[in-house]
């Protein structure tokens, strides 16, 4: 129905004892369906304008953290479909908190179904081949070494998190899990020097990581102790706000007449609303905050209660599968500052330098699959609260992001307390014995660049070819199935790396077990005091005399990096076209001199 979401009703299946069951995989599917409330088996979400709540929070509990998921998809009557993870008792995308050294034990049944898959809105990319590399339907093989990639394949990818690139941790390039297989077990020691912060868990399959994203398959890692690094935050409540992405509920409505501005409607390469340069216009996706959906045209936002005045830590992560976003906090129209602590889940005092640093702004640039997390004072009781995020220029080749509400933020002295509150007296966070990452010199310097190409140069909607290439290899599109890295270094190296954009639209950079350090912005040195894993990269225009890049300190140095792993662009429309390559962390080269 217009102005509602649209949510699947279909009840638990029944079975009757007597009935005769002549497909025994249907029986198991019915049974695993029956065992959940049927929202749950639906993947079900709130209205539009509702209160945002919080994820269920799962935590650690003698240094182990157990968690059993499913994931499910839903096919809704408008043609897409909804994916969710799913425990036990039936909650949504639990957020998972541990410490520095937990064992985590997360257990993944893959419960996608056939029917419940869409085709509908896929963008037109070229695609190489995901023939998989052996045949899973003979019940033989293990998930560890499938390497097949489908619509119903999936993994899990635990974004950010300094782990090794192997089976039953972090590795996304084999690993592979289907509806056939039983429990899968994902089976891991959270690193002691893992810096306390907000990661996020999400699946990884090569050609197929967009639509499970864009459905919902997303949820928050906490590594505690942010108070340790920032004494600032002790004693705070905190909120995890996860921000998706979703295929519009109303592609067909005409603008809100409350915009200043009716762009005409164009369309990029992927298939999606077109950047018009305006600000307005019909976005390419809508947006959710925790599942709650802020629809276009008129963008009913959803509601966070605090009590007047009361300071908070918001942990904010950009869950999106193509969205960027400007994230501001107005008072009236008023901007508000909004204490950032951490970016990308490191601390920003992590160098062990400038102890309890907190950088100040009234606008926060999020790429998809980047988190932020910030000190906010609520509104005066009386005063109206508003999250938006402003306009994103993507560039004339990327999707419109305009300017959006989000959330109301209302002052009432009767708003719930936050599941959470951060440790009043902490024991500060020893510093750390490496040297700061801009003060190491790099032991090499790599150009990197961004690129796309139709496959018929004539027919401007054919297929797009996405590529990221080492400069002075020749493009293409990545390959699932290779077993050649298109880098190879050292554990213990320190390298720049100079990531172009020779295209013209706006990439988000990301690299899997590792965090870099931003250093110049297109020749234009920068002076970050933190580390990321995802970054803005410039677009291209035509008037440009040279491409815009961006210069990152690759940081190597950590044992749990040695592997074969993956960078790619995190726009996963662009991730699945194939503009992702491989790296190879081989260990340290032991020295003779003594």
């Amino acid at each position: 129905m217009p102005g509602r979401a649209d949510v699947c009703t279909t009840p638990p299946v029944k079975i009757a004892a007597a009935t005769p069951v002549p497909d025994a995989p249907r029986l198991r599917v019915a049974l695993q369906r029956a065992s959940l409330p049927a929202q749950a088996a639906s993947c079900e979400r709130p209205e539009p304008g509702s209160l945002v709540g919080e994820p269920r929070d799962l935590r650690s509990v003698d240094g182990v953290l157990k968690v059993e998921l499913r994931l499910r998809n839903a096919r809704q009557p408008d043609g897409t479909t909804r994916f969710c993870y799913l425990t036990p008792d039936g909650a949504q995308s639990p957020t998972l908190r541990v410490h520095p050294g937990d064992l985590v034990v997360l257990g993944l049944k893959n419960e996608l179904q056939p029917g419940e898959a869409a085709a509908a809105s896929a963008p037109p990319m070229a695609m190489p081949s995901m023939t998989q590399s052996r045949d899973r339907h003979d019940g033989r093989g293990s998930p560890c070494d499938s390497g097949q990639m489908s619509e119903l394949s999936t993994n899990v990818h635990f974004h950010g998190m300094t782990m090794p690139p192997v089976c039953h941790q972090d590795e996304v390039l084999r690993t592979s899990i289907q509806p056939g297989d039983p429990r899968f077990e994902y089976r891991f020691r959270v690193p002691a020097n893992e810096p306390p912060g907000m990661y996020w868990y999400h699946p990884h399959i090569h050609g197929f990581s967009s639509p499970q994203v864009l459905g919902g398959a997303s949820g928050a890692i906490i590594v505690e102790g942010i108070e340790r690094a920032t004494a600032a935050t002790a004693g705070l409540a905190e909120r995890v706000l996860i921000i998706r992405d979703q295929d519009l509920l109303h592609p067909d409505a005409p603008p809100s007449a409350s915009e200043p501005v009716v762009p005409k409607m164009m369309i990029d390469r992927d298939g999606d609303a077109a950047n018009n340069g305006t600000g307005f216009g019909k976005p390419a996706k809508d947006l959710s905050v925790n599942y709650v959906p802020v629809p276009y045209p008129d963008y009913p936002p959803a509601r966070i209660e605090m009590r007047p005045g009361e300071r908070q830590l918001w942990r904010v992560l950009n869950a999106s599968s193509v969205t960027y976003l400007n994230l501001a906090l107005l008072f009236g129209r008023a901007p508000q500052k909004l204490g950032i602590v951490a970016i990308d889940g490191v601390p920003l005092n992590h160098d062990g330098r400038a102890q309890d640093a907190i950088l100040w702004r009234d606008r926060i640039s999020v790429p998809p699959a980047s988190r932020v997390e910030f000190i906010v004072t609520g509104p005066p009781a009386g005063v109206p609260g508003l999250l938006v995020t402003r306009t994103v220029d993507t560039g004339q080749g990327g999707e419109n992001d305009p300017n959006r509400a989000l959330a109301t933020v209302v002052a009432t002295a009767d708003a719930a307390e936050p599941a959470s509150r951060l440790p009043a007296s902490p024991i500060p966070l020893a510093v750390s014995t490496l040297p700061w990452l801009g003060d190491v010199a790099p032991v090499r310097t790599r150009k990197l660049y961004f690129s796309e190409k139709l496959t018929d140069p004539k027919d401007p909607n054919s297929a797009t070819e996405f590529y990221i290439t080492v400069d002075g290899q020749e493009p293409k599109m990545f390959d699932p199935h290779s077993n050649v890295a298109d880098i190879v270094t050292h554990q213990g190296d320190v390298e720049d790396w100079i990531i172009e954009n020779r295209t013209s639209e706006l990439h988000a950079f990301h690299i899997h077990q590792i965090h870099f350090l931003l250093m110049d912005w297109s020749g234009v040195p920068v002076d970050e005091p933190f580390l990321r894993d995802t970054v803005n990269v410039p677009y291209y225009a035509d008037r440009m005399l040279g491409y815009p890049s961006v210069r990152l300190r690759m940081d190597f140095r950590d044992q749990n990096s040695v592997g074969t792993f993956v960078y790619h662009c995190h726009l996963l429309e662009h991730e699945d076209g194939g503009m992702m390559g491989l790296v190879t962390v081989e260990p340290a080269v032991k020295s003779n001199v003594r």
